[in-house]
């Protein structure tokens, strides 16, 4: 019968995926939400130039 105890005492990851996970968490990577967000400013940006009186900067460059 396996010794489940015995088993994880000698349990060591593998050194590549300790790499990856080290790799993987230092990263700023940009999730769903972030684009959603970004998204919302450049539509509620584009809204507010719709408006009668703001015409003049309806040429310029959305930056969030």
């Amino acid at each position: 019968m396996i010794n489940f105890e015995e088993e994880l005492k000698k349990f060591h990851p593998s050194l590549e995926i300790e790499d990856a996970e080290d790799a993987i968490h230092s990263q700023d990577l940009t999730d769903v939400a972030d684009i959603l967000i970004n998204m919302l400013k450049i539509q509620e940006v584009m809204r507010h130039r719709a408006e009668p009186g703001n015409q003049e900067r309806q040429g310029e460059e959305v930056t969030v």
